[in-house]
């Protein structure tokens, strides 16, 4: 990959690495998610101390030889979005999120500037999870994972408003008798396919991309959800 300069990114995580550097997991535009080391950022003199933090929108030029680069600039480029409280917690489980599911060195921009989009919807106070549920759909999509929601798995028949079905990770919506455990709308089913969510479906929804996201992160939870309901 060699030299990459001045980058649009997002710092996902870091972590310490040896005794004054960070290893520092950023989501980049053309470059997907990327992890670099960055050298003494943990020293007081540090100029990069305080802009290697999450949600901050940054200009990142690093050397890459191997799968761990080399942070050779990073520069702010904006405010970040002024999360806090619930729109905080928020932003940590859409950063776990991506951590979780993209793979490193995958480009996936449409993903990035939607991100960046969420980010600030939240920082306005808008309600979450209809925010969350579309994106949550649309990163499934873009990692080869999308959703079936607007016909039947096997029978291709339309999704029945009316009806209840059972949805399956791996293959998509089976109609079944009735409300059940598990179970989600054909309303919920087809407010998630046109991005029109109800409040009524977002209780069903959240299950839904809750299984349909555990699934494939093979079970193991995110421990962001830990600090809210999202």
């Amino acid at each position: 990959m060699g030299r990459i300069q001045l980058e649009p990114a997002s710092v996902l995580h870091s972590r310490a690495f040896r005794e004054t550097s960070l290893i520092v997991e950023a989501f980049t535009r053309e470059h997907g998610r990327v992890a670099v080391v960055a050298r003494g950022a943990k020293s007081l003199r540090s100029r990069w101390r305080n802009v290697l933090q999450p949600f901050r929108p940054l200009l990142l030029s690093w050397t890459q030889k191997s799968d761990l680069g080399t942070l050779t600039a990073a520069d702010q480029v904006a405010s970040p979005p002024a999360l806090q409280g619930q729109s905080l917690y928020c932003g940590l489980y859409l950063n776990e999120l991506l951590m979780r599911l993209l793979h490193r060195g995958d480009t996936h921009s449409e993903v990035f500037e939607r991100y960046r989009q969420v980010l600030s919807e939240l920082s306005l106070e808008v309600a979450p999870q209809p925010v969350l549920r579309v994106f949550e759909k649309h990163l499934l999509e873009a990692i080869g994972y999308a959703m079936l929601l607007d016909k039947e798995v096997g029978t291709g028949a339309d999704i029945n408003p009316q009806s209840w079905y059972d949805y399956q990770a791996d293959r998509g919506p089976t109609r079944v008798s009735g409300a059940g455990k598990n179970r989600v709308s054909g309303s919920a089913l087809l407010a998630l396919h046109t991005e029109n969510l109800q409040p009524e479906n977002l209780p069903e929804l959240r299950m839904l991309m809750r299984n349909v996201i555990g699934y494939h992160l093979g079970g193991k939870p995110l421990a962001s959800l830990s600090l809210f309901s999202a």
